[in-house]
């Protein structure tokens, strides 16, 4: 075996690395907390976010050899250029998720296991690593666990809430059962083909007429197991109860980076296994279908939401459909319009999420009606919960609007004109209930309003990210569209 190809994973290995010296760190400064020992939580907090914000950007310098396809262990990990560009942004979501988590694990019952959240949380990234770059269905499936399991540790991390417990319990169960399905659909493909590596299903999938039957089963099972981890509907029963239970922070984590990686990964292995087969017809009518009751019933119950917890895991599983929307046809200018879908909800959502888990901090509140008469007691907070808010619904000249109308042409070039126009009448609906917050925050009065506070450093952090990316988002979405009008007008 030549163990130089270990040198290929070079993104596994350094954050193997981040997690090694966050392991040691802790072990040496997470003590029991004497009293008045309160800033002892923020050291294992900049000792994380700083290893972690080194190891994005060390990844992001370009690498002898690594900016063209690189195949390692017989084919089983694949590395190229754009799945080190999403794993960055896989980087900077967790990043943003652990300057959210300073206050929180700062309090009392939280101190002592600080560490063990932000391990838990990278080995989670870690395997979603391995998902991203797998070439073969064995080394997905272990990232697929490596990445479910310990979340549904983050998930009932507040083991002592009755409602974070049960949110756990969920989680794991329904997570479970999804990955049976999909391990199921694997083994039914495997069975037909003899063969898990990615280029080679592709080839044995074409003409495919013998055994069509049991293959088809196989990619329902398959893309069953993947709308669990994306909660697309009908698969999305656990993820209003989950989103609600778990710490808000954790709640984030999982509406974005999360979801995010399960998407790509989706599109990658129907591009590179089923794009060019008999089944290409049956997963695009069955993404169409997934689609379109994913934004519609999502936008439907995120109308009647008072919990903003439950308000946003609904509007995740409406953002989802609009992810899965540029996987149809499983073009390049789809996984292009997907990575930047991805990047802009990713820093317009994880905005919301900092302000909801500031003032959660502050004064207990979560309901949307707690959120009446914010822009009087705290304009800031408001105003920039505004922006994410105007993003994630895709008004103009937000970036939101840009994700939006290149995943829209990513499907409209690929013939799917029809799915386009029922995706444009679902995010006029999804802009009237993002705006039933805005106008608690600066319309509605309350008797009783959330007080007035400062931020801590590290949430402020966290919302400079954020804003700086959706408006940075938002000047690369209109240079893109310039720069691809003027070409076009040239042709």
């Amino acid at each position: 075996m030549d163990y130089s190809q270990f040198l290929f994973m070079r993104e596994e290995l350094s954050l193997l690395a981040v997690i090694l010296i966050i392991f040691l760190a802790d072990l040496f400064m997470s003590k029991e907390p004497k009293e008045g020992e309160a800033a002892k939580g923020s050291k294992i907090g900049l000792v994380a976010c700083v290893l972690l914000g080194i190891h994005t950007l060390c990844n992001l310098v370009p690498c002898c050899g690594m900016e063209r396809e690189v195949t390692a262990f017989g084919g089983m990990y694949v590395h190229t250029a754009m799945m080190t560009i999403v794993k960055s942004i896989l980087n900077v979501g967790t990043l943003v998720v652990f300057l959210m988590a300073n206050g929180w694990l700062g309090r009392e019952e939280n101190r002592v296991k600080q560490g063990e959240f932000y391990l838990i949380t990278l080995f989670t990234v870690l395997g979603m690593y391995f998902m991203i770059s797998s070439g073969h269905f064995l080394m997905f499936f272990i990232g697929l666990e490596l990445a479910s399991v310990p979340l549904a540790a983050l998930v009932a991390f507040d083991k002592w809430r009755y409602e974070s417990a049960e949110a756990g319990a969920k989680f794991i169960l329904l997570a479970l059962f999804s990955s049976a399905l999909l391990l199921y659909g694997v083994s039914l493909i495997y069975g037909i083909t003899g063969t898990l590596y990615f280029t080679e299903l592709g080839a044995m999938l074409i003409g495919l007429n013998e055994n069509l039957l049991l293959a088809v089963l196989g990619l329902t099972l398959f893309i069953a197991g993947m709308g669990f981890k994306i909660s697309l509907v009908p698969f999305h029963l656990w993820t209003a109860d989950t989103y609600e239970g778990a710490p808000t922070v954790v709640t984030g984590y999982l509406s974005v980076v999360s979801k995010g990686s399960a998407a790509f990964v989706l599109m990658t292995v129907l591009m590179k296994v089923f794009a060019d087969t008999t089944l290409a017809s049956q997963w695009n009518i069955g993404l169409f279908w997934l689609i379109v009751a994913s934004i519609t019933i999502a936008n439907i119950f995120a109308i009647q939401q008072k919990n903003l917890k439950r308000f946003m895991a609904f509007s995740a599983i409406s953002q989802a459909g609009y992810l899965v929307l540029a996987v149809m046809g499983g073009t390049a200018q789809g996984m292009t319009a997907l990575v930047y879908y991805l990047l802009v909800y990713m820093v317009a959502d994880l905005g919301v999420f900092a302000i909801l888990n500031v003032v959660e901090q502050h004064s207990g509140r979560i309901r949307m009606d707690d959120y009446d008469g914010l822009y009087e007691t705290n304009p800031k907070l408001a105003f920039l919960m505004t922006l994410c808010l105007f993003s994630l619904a895709g008004i103009p000249p937000f970036a939101g609007m840009f994700s939006k109308f290149f995943v829209f042409m990513a499907a409209f070039n690929a013939g799917y004109q029809w799915l386009v126009l029922i995706a444009l009448v679902n995010t006029v609906i999804s802009l009237y209930y993002y705006l039933l917050i805005v106008k608690a925050m600066y319309i509605n009065k309350s008797e009783n309003p959330v007080p007035a506070f400062k931020s801590d450093g590290y949430t402020k952090v966290a919302l400079v990210i954020c804003v700086a990316g959706v408006v940075l988002a938002g000047i690369i979405g209109v240079g893109y569209n310039y720069i691809d009008t003027f070409a076009y007008g040239m042709e």
